[in-house]
């Protein structure tokens, strides 16, 4: 069983356009409203494969109402945990060359009560858990250490924890000791507060976060694939997009891949790295099934090329 935490989760609305003018009326040519949020959408990620996932949420509002009437569309066990504030709405605008533009609301606020009630309700979910996934951001009310908390509670149960998520909370959970921390190029350059333009300055920033307490590091490059360092070397893999139509949860389809080829080593980065790139090739959201996937597809090396530069992205 895996479970996911989503403190601040969301109902995504993806608009595709012909193209974005500022200021100016656009005629949508596609509409998709998926639940969101990093940890929901690797458990949706999950489920599309066949493969067990519980989804701890707070929801409330009429939008919380919405995002569980979503969800039931999925093999999902939801854990809901109340919450008087509604779960926030994002919207995605899409144009035809896959470019993004995102409008992400913060969330309610969780009350301290809530606040608890959430990590009561993820250590009692973790019972039978081989991993715990918790995951984006937090939403106005809970403090940056809410992660690292909970990292540190559940090393009492017997289970390994990932990490995806940016900013003051990243650097906090990666000091708790995840097993595995899951940042993207922006959020991996937040870290460590530098650029990172080639590959090997993203296998030294890895290094840093395990130099903090992180067992092992996958870093998300959108087109330029994926790093993974961990205690056994280095890795980088990719893969070719034919047509890309959203990168819009690729970084979690990435994560969701990874854990359902192991959670470790190379081979579970190519599988991490094949459903991203299906997950691109994919409207709005959507997260890859089994016929989506090209794992023959991906090319992976021990260690890097170096000098490499990136093109960025996630």
């Amino acid at each position: 069983m895996y479970v996911t935490v989503t403190a601040n989760p969301s109902v995504d609305r993806t608009i595709e356009v012909q193209g974005l003018v500022r200021g100016g009326l656009h005629r949508a040519t596609a509409v998709h409203v998926q639940p969101g949020g990093k940890g929901i959408n690797v458990a949706r990620a999950l489920v599309c494969n066949g493969i067990k996932a519980r989804a701890v949420v707070p929801a409330g509002g009429a939008e919380g109402e919405q995002l569980i009437s979503l969800l039931s569309d999925y093999s999902i066990e939801v854990v809901r945990v109340p919450a008087l504030g509604p779960v926030r709405m994002n919207v995605s605008v899409i144009e035809p060359d896959a470019t993004v533009t995102k409008l992400n609301e913060p969330g309610a606020r969780l009350t301290g009560p809530e606040t608890k009630a959430l990590a009561d309700a993820v250590i009692s979910a973790a019972r039978d858990a081989s991993w715990v996934v918790v995951a984006g951001s937090l939403p106005p009310g809970v403090e940056p250490e809410f992660y690292a908390d909970l990292i540190r509670r559940l090393a009492d149960e017997d289970v390994q924890v990932a990490v995806d998520t940016s900013g003051p909370a990243l650097r906090a959970a990666v000091t708790a000791g995840p097993t595995l921390v899951k940042p993207n190029h922006h959020e991996l350059e937040e870290a460590v507060q530098r650029p990172l333009r080639t590959l090997q300055d993203v296998v030294e920033a890895a290094q840093e976060l395990r130099a903090l307490g992180a067992g092992a590091v996958l870093a998300s490059l959108g087109s330029d694939g994926a790093v993974l360092v961990d205690e056994n070397g280095t890795w980088h893999a990719e893969a070719p997009v034919v047509l890309a139509r959203s990168s819009v949860g690729a970084g979690d389809a990435t994560l969701a891949g990874f854990l359902a080829g192991g959670g470790k080593g190379e081979q579970a980065l190519v599988s991490g790295v094949a459903w991203g790139a299906a997950a691109v090739s994919l409207p709005g959201s959507t997260m890859p099934r089994p016929d989506d996937l090209r794992p023959e597809l991906v090319t992976v090396r021990a260690g890097t090329d170096g000098s490499r530069e990136l093109h960025g992205g996630s």
